[in-house]
């Protein structure tokens, strides 16, 4: 068994640190107001999105298993009026990914299939919700491909 908790846990912080090195990498090529433009009508900007992916790892596994006492304000993190900087708040995801990761260290065996519950999600057990928490990211990833896209588009369409 020692084994599969050393596969688990490196499996889990491995996707979440490539989920971070993906969603950085994708923010690079966009200037400040790219990364807080909303292209669509419908939808977020990349930032908002960051902002999202943010309170969601603070809440579901800070809040919630970590016990950090992170109080979330979700419709803030899609309608944030004063955001902060886009360094900035690629700074807050990158702390919201460390703590899922040394979370994800702390577990012990028996720990993953503590009963979990948290506001918004069906999860029965830690390891679910942690898994749901990186497939949740990667969607959030793809929709970021997608804005990334529209964003270069608008810009060689001037």
């Amino acid at each position: 068994m020692p084994e599969l908790d050393a596969t688990l846990t490196a499996a889990l912080a491995d996707r979440y640190f490539a989920n971070l090195a993906r969603v950085r990498e994708l923010a690079v090529p966009l200037t400040e107001k790219q990364f807080w433009t909303k292209p669509f009508p419908y939808g977020n900007s990349f930032g908002h999105l960051v902002l999202h992916l943010t309170g969601n790892l603070n809440y579901y596994i800070g809040a919630q298993i970590a016990n950090t006492g992170y109080v979330r304000d979700r419709p803030r993190e899609f309608t944030e009026p004063n955001p902060p900087s886009k360094e900035e708040a690629l700074k807050l995801l990158d702390h919201a990914v460390a703590m899922v990761i040394q979370t994800i260290r702390a577990q012990s065996s028996a720990d993953w299939s503590k009963p979990y519950s948290g506001v918004g999600t069906n999860c029965s057990n830690r390891l679910d919700m942690i898994v749901q928490c990186a497939a949740h990211m990667q969607h959030h990833i793809g929709q970021m491909i997608y804005l990334g896209y529209e964003l270069r588009r608008e810009q060689e369409d001037r």
